[in-house]
């Protein structure tokens, strides 16, 4: 805190009072700065110096397009700070209830489009190896770290063939879009005028049309009721103008949330073994549930029911 305040100080920005505003998965730290009435945010990225080079990137690919990204105030790139917009601390669920879910979540759909029309040129690929990666993380830190589970050499077999199958059929549907990667209810603000504010967005990728529809339909902080979801997920379909009946577009959907739930499954229980970090805990039951409901209804991935239902 002491660099940080002597960084404001060397800018002109000490007469700002500052107080913690939250922390991500991430290594990074928020802090609010606020002086008569104005408010501001600072990003404390001093441990993942590397990571402001791609949001400051993303954040100008993203406002190309329309998108509403934090403006850039100020920004030190040597000690890893940047001051930025603030879009104030309302998050799309809290915002949102029964009666208002179609209005924000069509409005968050609204925005996927506009972000798929971005740049990608230069964006790392969500190729066959990453997704194998990913998903490879649920075995190594769910499974053999979280609940001491080392599946035999058959169950291996029968686990690797699954994820082979569900990123060939992520790979079949359309690709090379904008992926944000992590959009989901807490990283879309709610301003005053009831727009949204787009943020945490600096590990994009190029990757599957529904990526970005999985993470905010299928969130592991906020369920969406089945009904209401799969309406949501067709409005997304026609407002984008996506050649698929209902039928190929929800299997999109649901191979694409697989892989996403999986991976997930995995980064939940290694931010709490490796990190120290047991907020994600919570969250591993909706996310462990969004899989084995999915997976049960394709017979190339049922079997993913067997393995997880005998240890959840």
């Amino acid at each position: 805190m002491n660099d940080i305040k002597v960084w404001l100080s060397n800018i002109g920005w000490d007469k700002y009072n500052i107080e913690i505003a939250s922390s991500d998965a991430s290594f990074r730290s928020y802090y609010r700065l606020g002086l008569d009435g104005k408010s501001f945010l600072l990003m404390d990225s001093s441990r993942q110096k590397e990571s402001l080079i791609p949001f400051i990137d993303i954040a100008h690919r993203l406002e190309s397009v329309g998108v509403n990204t934090p403006r850039i105030i100020e920004q030190n790139l040597d000690d890893g700070y940047l001051i930025i917009e603030d879009f104030g601390s309302l998050h799309l669920a809290q915002m949102t209830t029964l009666d208002n879910l179609e209005f924000y979540y069509k409005k968050a759909i609204d925005e996927i489009i506009l972000m798929q029309k971005a740049d990608t040129k230069n964006l790392p690929l969500y190729d066959k190896d990453f997704l194998l990666f990913e998903m490879d993380l649920c075995d190594e830190w769910y499974l053999q770290k979280h609940i001491n589970i080392f599946l035999n050499e058959e169950q291996q077999s029968q686990l690797g063939s699954i994820l082979e199958f569900i990123a060939d059929e992520v790979l079949a549907q359309p690709n090379g879009y904008f992926v944000h990667r992590d959009y989901h209810c807490r990283n879309i603000m709610v301003k005053n005028n009831n727009e949204l504010g787009i943020i945490d967005f600096q590990d994009a990728r190029v990757g599957a049309i529904t990526y970005d529809l999985v993470s905010l339909l299928k969130d592991c902080y906020y369920e969406i009721e089945t009904g209401r979801r799969e309406a949501l997920a067709l409005y997304f379909r026609d407002k984008a103008d996506i050649k698929a009946d209902d039928e190929t577009f929800l299997r999109w959907f649901d191979m694409m949330g697989l892989q996403r739930h999986i991976k997930v499954l995995g980064i939940f229980a290694r931010l709490y073994h490796r990190d120290g970090k047991d907020g994600y805990l919570k969250d591993i039951p909706l996310t462990l549930k969004y899989v084995l409901e999915t997976a049960v209804k394709y017979p190339q991935t049922e079997s993913l029911c067997d393995i997880l239902n005998n240890y959840k």
